[in-house]
């Protein structure tokens, strides 16, 4: 996140303004709608913190960059979900004993936590998945640079369960395949009507 010198304060910034409990949580609520609505790209942090309410400052105080923004707006709803997909895969292979998982229970252990993200609008529901979708299709190195570093883990674990599931198909192969479904549930997030 920031580092330690953006946590200097701003000349002629009240310090309360910054630190208020709820100012960071106003920030990420705007960028995430605004993200979402606009794309990274066309999306200025003044445009987000006139919508938030805030000064330039308290972004720059809290965020650093407009990378550094995105990139908080994804892991606070990303990681959560992330945590629930390997959990829910881990329950699957323990239920499972020595057999391989079915297809079935890891493309469910894959998208019952998004589909449950979907409909918690606390956490940011469809709109959520529409950005998340628009970040995966994005073409700025850095998001993609960001999304395969931070959760390499979690797509390593799902690889693993499918090449159990699927020992016949060569890795490279299923590496397409889980690449096409993944590309596939991002193209659909970020139309519009998901839900529909």
């Amino acid at each position: 996140m920031a580092s330690s010198s953006l946590h200097r304060l701003p000349r002629n910034v009240p310090e309360a303004t910054l630190d208020t409990p709820d100012t960071k949580s106003k920030i990420l609520d705007a960028a995430e709608e605004l993200f979402m609505e606009h794309g990274f790209e066309a999306t200025s942090l003044r445009l987000i913190t006139t919508a938030a309410g805030v000064n330039l400052a308290a972004a720059n105080y809290h965020f650093g960059s407009k990378d550094e923004l995105f990139q908080a707006v994804l892991t606070r709803r990303l990681d959560p979900m992330n945590q629930d997909r390997m959990r829910l895969l881990s329950a699957y292979e323990t239920a499972a004993g020595n057999q391989p998982l079915t297809c079935e229970k890891i493309l469910a252990a894959m998208f019952i936590p998004a589909l449950k993200l979907a409909r918690d609008h606390e956490q940011g529901g469809k709109n959520f998945l529409r950005l998340l979708g628009r970040a995966y299709a994005d073409p700025a190195p850095f998001i993609r640079e960001f999304l395969s570093h931070q959760y390499s883990e979690m797509i390593a674990r799902f690889r693993v369960a499918f090449s159990k599931a699927l020992p016949h198909i060569p890795r490279e192969e299923l590496s397409w395949r889980l690449h096409y479904v993944m590309g596939a549930l991002s193209y659909t997030l970020a139309g519009t009507d998901v839900l529909k």
